[in-house]
């Protein structure tokens, strides 16, 4: 940084600066566009909808049937959102952008302090925003970057009571408290992974004795009675909300093999069971009912840490050697407490024990693609420190770091200069599509892989890339400056201008992936057939979705409705509540569907054309995009 300005001004200067990164990627046109997403973004937004419709905050409902598998807080932060701003796009997805940047500040006071330098608190939030990783996870409702911020809240609590004598009880407090939110984000890993983390920490740098000890001070009464006052009620609540109804049968063990029991009408297990055996244990154990989910390969969930933390990951291997396992395992093996770690060793040991424990426990389980999210941030503090070493080295005298450096700069530019070169292929030899193409038209479809989080992507070939000619060329300029940029400067020992260089092609690749997402939106999402029935729809139309509710979840809540009807759907989210006595009877057989469509009442089906059901009598087309279409009994009125 600029040695003329005094640190308190590079520290005012450089949160300006991440505030205005995080208000112009997070907090302006990504908060609008493109619509929410059919499938968890549009059913997440719906659950907290209803939760203002029905003003109930314990018990969560998705189109009107208990929705008992997640835990509450996304949903209280977007309802709260929706109460202020009213019920839009923007409403939905605001607490997860003020959630980045609270992750961001607290990354960077963490880092700046963790290793006494502005530069790395300065480049671990930097990282952090530019993050492609963090950037597409939260372009969809999921409660996976709000796991990220307790867990590094909770980390930050720990790592300041680590070099007090006597741990200061508002930290022991702090650090509960961020496992009690935890667990109102995502269950029980809120609680599992910062206590793992801490007590693997403990156990490395002090021993079994001592770690005892150690957790003796950390005042475990009160801190017990500060997590069951912030998360009991909820649970409480709920629980008493949702018991048991009739008699559900019962986990078994035969021949080997365990037995789930599944729900039928007026028979289901109440919410404890629901929630902690079947969403938690059977989820971890690939048993939880229904199987309406699929599981990243393991290769491949480790591989997309890379993929995440693009082109920072370069840098992955050196950050990740300054861990110091060998000093560890010598202590380990000698069995010999008495020479400590340095704090700055301490540090590093955290860091690692942090970004591997989410990754090690996800690798034994069912697992997506962005379950890797809470190792980032222990991973990009890594990578900060290893940055603001080699800028130090370069300032003093170019050394090895320096070095090192200039060699992932060649290997950044190469693989850079490959994938420009792809982009650049593929915008000379295909053809912008006309304006009234539907791009489902050109997509070649993978149904068994619509499981995974972007499974639509992988429709994606060379005719479909037409449609992408603009994010391809932002891409590959980006590319191919920003990495030419890098490896330049860093020829010439100044990686801090390199890193700054890298930064700015990595945010103009985040602008070339929202309009690549903005481009694919209309297969994404129910909204543009929801534009063109929203003029005739009247209060008592039915409306009827061809499979699953997740299907055309962004029908409900552009729609205001919470009664949507379901043909052969009856499973994925609204599949449990379904079972209660008190569910709607919104799901619909042939026959059911075959007397509505031949009454008086105006029907909407959702549908795709390749799946069109046999209907009792005439059927129009009212709206076709994205491969689905809107069908109806009577005519359009237009």
């Amino acid at each position: 940084m600029s040695p003329t300005l005094s640190p308190t001004k590079v520290l005012t200067r450089n949160r300006l600066v991440l505030i205005g990164l995080w208000f112009v990627f997070y907090a302006s046109f990504a908060l609008f566009t493109p619509a929410l997403l059919d499938d968890a973004d549009s059913v997440h937004a719906e659950v907290a909808r209803e939760m203002l419709l029905r003003h109930d905050w314990t018990t969560l409902y998705a189109n009107g049937i208990r929705y008992l598998e997640k835990a509450p807080f996304l949903y209280w932060s977007m309802a709260a959102s929706m109460r202020l701003f009213g019920v839009h796009t923007f409403a939905a997805r605001l607490p997860l952008a003020f959630t980045v940047l609270a992750l961001a500040l607290v990354m960077d006071s963490f880092a700046r302090r963790a290793f006494r330098c502005t530069d790395t608190g300065f480049y671990a939030s930097v990282i952090l925003l530019s993050s492609f990783g963090i950037f597409i996870f939260t372009r969809i409702t999921i409660p996976d970057a709000m796991v990220c911020l307790w867990l590094t809240l909770a980390i930050f609590c720990y790592w300041l009571t680590d070099s007090q004598t006597e741990p200061n009880p508002s930290l022991c407090y702090g650090f509960v408290a961020c496992c009690a939110l935890g667990s109102l984000t995502k269950g029980l890993i809120g609680i599992v992974f910062p206590v793992a983390i801490a007590i693997s920490h403990l156990l490395l740098t002090r021993g079994l004795r001592a770690t005892i000890q150690r957790v003796r001070q950390f005042h475990p009464i009160v801190s017990l009675l500060i997590f069951f006052a912030i998360a009991g009620p909820w649970h409480i609540l709920i629980g008493l909300a949702n018991p048991t109804q009739g008699h559900p049968g019962s986990l078994s063990f035969t021949h080997g093999h365990w037995t789930v029991p599944e729900p039928n009408q007026g028979n289901v297990h109440g919410w404890f069971w629901f929630y902690f055996v079947n969403e938690h244990l059977l989820r971890y154990l690939n048993l939880r009912v229904p199987r309406d989910y699929d599981t990243v390969p393991l290769g491949l969930f480790w591989g997309l840490l890379l993929v995440w933390l693009m082109p920072w990951s370069a840098f992955l291997l050196n950050a990740l050697d300054q861990i110091p396992w060998r000093a560890v395992i010598s202590r380990l093996r000698r069995d010999d407490q008495t020479v400590p770690l340095t704090p700055n060793q301490s540090t590093l040991l955290l860091f690692g024990i942090w970004a591997a424990v989410p990754m090690l426990f996800f690798s034994l389980s069912t697992r997506q693609e962005y379950y890797v999210l809470p190792s980032l941030p222990a991973l990009i503090l890594l990578i900060a420190a290893w940055l603001t070493r080699e800028a130090a080295e370069a300032r003093t005298g170019p050394d090895s770091l320096v070095a090192t450096g200039q060699r992932i700069s060649v290997v950044i530019l190469v693989l850079s200069f490959i994938a420009a070169f792809a982009a650049g292929f593929l915008i000379l030899h295909t053809q912008l599509p006309s304006p009234t193409t539907d791009l489902s038209t050109l997509l070649k479809q993978n149904p068994g892989d619509y499981a995974l989080s972007f499974g639509h992507f992988l429709d994606l070939n060379v005719q479909a890339m037409g449609a992408f000619r603009t994010p391809l060329l932002i891409t590959a300029l980006a590319l191919f400056t920003g990495s030419l940029a890098n490896w330049q400067l860093r020829r010439i020992h100044r990686p801090h201008a390199a890193n700054i260089c890298l930064a700015a092609a990595t945010f103009a690749f985040l602008v070339a992936t929202h309009l690549g997402l903005q481009i694919f939106s209309p297969v994404l999402t129910s909204q543009g057939l929801v534009n063109a029935i929203a003029t005739e729809l009247k209060p008592d139309d039915v409306i009827v979705i061809h499979g699953e509710y997740e299907s055309a979840s962004t029908l409900g809540f552009y729609l205001r409705r919470d009664d949507l009807h379901i043909l052969d759907g009856r499973s994925s989210n609204l599949w449990y509540g379904s079972f209660f006595a008190d569910a709607p009877p919104i799901f619909e057989d042939a026959g059911t569907l075959g007397m509505k469509w031949s009454g008086p009442r105006r029907i909407f089906l959702w549908t795709e054309p390749e799946h069109v059901p046999m209907l009792a009598g005439n059927a129009y087309l009212i709206a076709k995009s994205g491969g689905k279409e809107i069908l109806s009994n009577q005519p359009s009125f237009h």
